[in-house]
């Protein structure tokens, strides 16, 4: 309730989206308690525990607002829609079967978050299940989960499901009442102050050992509110063709957060579900973030005593019914039917946050997707270029099957930037291509091998080690009897080989416009001059 009071006012002034509703999300809450959980009891040591989620909100805000005004939001970007589709799965899946301990009314159960541990701790507690909690439960998730089938199917009707919600709470703590259910084993909330958010700004923990704590739990959780709230609200921008500024979101997000930290509320962000619901129900400006605010206001000073008969199970079941929704398993097809190494990145994030630990299938997830960049940069495609007929287009000649090949001439595509990390294989590839042309043109008979052209449309930069490629294969097709053609080189990569006096070594004359007049060049060469110089024996190159 507290996060639900200030953090909204803030957001409010500061930030850009027109739909977002700021609150708390499940997955920060389940971070949050899993990394501060493995260090400090929550039951055994609330206050510390409580401390140290202000401290953790501190860390995350400040760093959300640094991304902001350092303009460092790409690095949100790490984190793939893959990723973020396994992570959300399996970080609801935990919340899911964490909540069993409401539904079942257990009285103590595992801190771990794993499913292992979780089974075990259900299953050795079969005789303390409490059937009239459990009857109870599934009848409220019985209740929430019909009316969401309803409204999905009559979205007129949205207000149902979020009606729902709010009902279920009232028919709960009414039940609890008037059958004092909560002397039958039935857990309610009990009391709850009437009051608006103490300050907490002297609460906040900075002293060993407990800061590494906060700061890791900051960070971590800092991006991935930080990358939801951003998803969302681009999400219902899109729909109203309006245009959010990340770094804005970032240095709102922030600042909310940095001043929630010392006002009693922890990790905030724009969850999806509040954020529907406000769009739904047609708000226009951030101003639904003020109302919503007052709203909760109220509450605190005049409606928390309506809380105290608000049985756990019910709870228990509101956030089952809400977890379900992220459990997307269409999402998870779709990425197996376009992209199998997503779908990897998307499963491993789920069995890594399911069997082992938040932390883990985050490390995991995110750890998959940069190995898949790396593979990306340091294994770039080159493709043989061949002549669309009547035409003087040049495509792809596995893609384009109607292609012809120009006598004597084979065009390469560089799809890539040269750096460091891919010149090697880009040598090798060239060298390779170059083989198999030749060899294939030996076995047919046909015109012998003159000019290499380089397509470099697609190089947007090149570094030192690029360059020394190029050199190293000039060098390699001088010794062939081969003449290295360059064709429509950028401005940046021109200006680069022009420096390090490439150009003077390759002669401008081999740089054309496009491959259309690298080919007309090399056709008038071969038609009018002299074949070129003797190809080395096989044996000199393989010294090479």
């Amino acid at each position: 309730l507290y996060s639900s009071f200030i953090p909204p006012l803030v957001y409010a002034m500061m930030g850009s989206s027109r739909d977002l509703a700021v609150g708390t999300v499940a997955v920060a809450s389940l971070l949050t308690a899993s990394m501060l959980g493995n260090v400090v009891n929550a039951n055994e040591n609330p206050k510390l525990y409580l401390h140290l989620a202000f401290t953790a909100t501190f860390v995350a805000g400040v760093f959300q607002a640094s991304l902001g005004l350092l303009r460092l939001g790409f690095i949100v970007d790490f984190l793939s829609h893959a990723t973020i589709i396994g992570f959300m799965a399996g970080a609801a899946t935990v919340v899911i079967m964490q909540q069993l301990k409401g539904i079942l009314g257990l009285n103590h159960f595992t801190h771990s978050t794993d499913l292992v541990s979780v089974m075990r701790s259900v299953f050795t507690q079969t005789h303390q299940w409490r059937w009239e909690s459990a009857v109870l439960g599934f009848g409220f998730l019985f209740f929430l989960l019909t009316t969401r089938y309803f409204s999905k199917r009559k979205p007129k009707y949205f207000w149902v499901s979020a009606m729902a919600l709010l009902t279920s709470v009232i028919l709960g703590s009414l039940l609890v009442y008037l059958t004092h259910a909560e002397k039958h084993g039935v857990q309610v909330i009990g009391n709850l102050k009437k009051e608006l958010n103490p300050l907490s700004f002297t609460d906040l923990v900075f002293v060993s050992p407990y800061l590494t704590t906060a700061i890791k739990t900051g960070i971590i959780t800092g991006v991935i509110a930080l990358a939801e709230g951003i998803a969302v609200g681009r999400s219902f921008a899109m729909f109203k063709n309006y245009h959010i500024d990340g770094n804005k979101e970032m240095i709102a997000f922030g600042t909310m957060n940095i001043v929630g930290s010392c006002t009693s509320c922890y990790l905030t962000t724009g969850p999806f579900s509040r954020s529907a619901v406000n769009y739904n129900a047609g708000c226009k400006t951030a101003v639904s973030n003020i109302v919503m605010a007052l709203a909760v206001m109220v509450t605190l000073l005049l409606l928390t005593p309506l809380f105290h008969y608000t049985p756990l199970v019910v709870l228990s079941s509101i956030i089952i019914s809400a977890m379900l929704g992220l459990l997307d398993y269409e999402a998870a097809i779709h990425l197996w039917t376009v992209d199998k190494f997503d779908f990897i990145v998307c499963m491993s994030a789920y069995a890594g946050v399911v069997f082992a630990s938040v932390e883990i299938g985050l490390v995991i997830a995110v750890a998959i997707s940069v190995l898949r960049l790396l593979l990306f940069v340091a294994r770039p495609k080159t493709f043989i270029l061949g002549n669309i007929p009547n035409s003087m287009i040049y495509r792809n000649v596995e893609q384009y099957l109607n292609t012809s090949s120009v006598p004597g001439v084979l065009i390469l595509e560089i799809d890539a930037p040269i750096y460091y990390a891919n010149s090697g294989y880009l040598r090798e590839r060239i060298a390779r291509w170059v083989d198999d042309e030749e060899d294939k043109l030996k076995s047919s008979g046909e015109t012998s091998l003159q000019y290499v052209i380089l397509n470099m449309g697609a190089v947007g930069t090149i570094d030192t080690s690029g360059i020394s490629m190029l050199e190293e294969v000039k060098k390699v097709m001088d010794r062939r009897g081969l003449k290295l053609v360059m064709a429509n080189p950028g401005a940046e990569v021109m200006k680069k080989l022009n420096k390090a006096k490439f150009i003077e070594k390759i002669g401008q004359e081999w740089i054309h416009l496009t491959v259309g007049e690298a080919v007309e060049a090399c056709d008038f060469m071969l038609h009018t001059c002299s074949p070129g110089p003797l190809k080395e024996d096989s044996e000199a190159y393989n010294k090479v």
